[in-house]
């Protein structure tokens, strides 16, 4: 039977953020949003092992408290200029540990508020798919191409649009020749690299409060979404 894994790649700079920081170690609670995403994967039954992929020399990890996840949770310190590289040189840093029918669940380290019940939905839909998928929301807005100059060209269709965010899940085997396959460079996603290889992954209705803090707003609106988790869980 197979497994499920989660790595989370952390070895970017952040750069949109526009902070020295890099953006997984910005804090909310005294936390960083690295933990957040942590959390939730290591918390969850099904998933054996979280493993963290960090720049090498990353000195900023060990300043922080990991005791809650125990015998969980793994640093690597084998991370890429890319997103891509890092997920790339983490699966092959963790290839003892996993096998290549294993499930793993590639995770956004400042995508700090995704919620159980998406987590729980992601693994029951896509486990038996032959593929893999991801969570992934409709785009609801109205969509502008822009010009150089930032002006509007047109109007972009929005039907059939989905907006992607992570996990997203894939075998061990296949996300491995995918990445392989499309290098390091050119793919901003894993689901990008599956579909590079001529297959669908299986889209997973998200939730849009499962943000990535990209820009400055970000944080103070994740710091509110997990504050209202946090009550959320304690009613239960």
């Amino acid at each position: 039977m197979a497994r499920y894994f989660a790595l989370i790649p952390a070895a970017g700079a952040g750069s949109r953020m526009g902070s020295e920081l890099p953006k997984q170690y910005l804090e909310i609670g005294g936390r960083p949003l690295l933990y957040y995403a942590v959390s939730r994967l290591a918390m969850h039954p099904r998933i054996e092992q979280v493993f963290v992929v960090l720049a090498p020399g990353d000195q900023r990890y060990a300043r922080f408290d990991w005791s809650a996840f125990a015998g969980k949770l793994e640093p690597l310190y084998c991370g890429g200029v890319t997103r891509a590289a890092s997920v790339f040189n983490g699966l092959l840093a963790c290839n003892d540990a996993i096998d290549a029918s294993d499930w793993v669940l590639v995770h956004d380290a400042a995508r700090p508020c995704l919620a159980g019940a998406d987590l729980d939905r992601l693994i029951t839909e896509v486990g038996e798919d032959a593929t893999g998928g991801l969570l992934a929301v409709p785009v609801a807005d109205t969509l502008k191409r822009a010009s150089r100059e930032g002006l509007v060209m047109r109007t972009e269709p929005r039907e059939d649009l989905w907006q992607a965010q992570t996990p997203q899940m894939f075998r061990c085997r296949l996300l491995v020749e995918a990445l392989r396959v499309a290098g390091p460079d050119v793919i901003t996603d894993e689901a990008g690299a599956i579909e590079n290889l001529g297959l669908q992954p299986k889209l997973v209705m998200g939730d849009a409060r499962n943000l990535k803090v990209t820009y400055p707003q970000d944080l103070a609106l994740a710091e509110l979404i997990l504050k209202g988790m946090e009550t959320a869980d304690e009613r239960r």
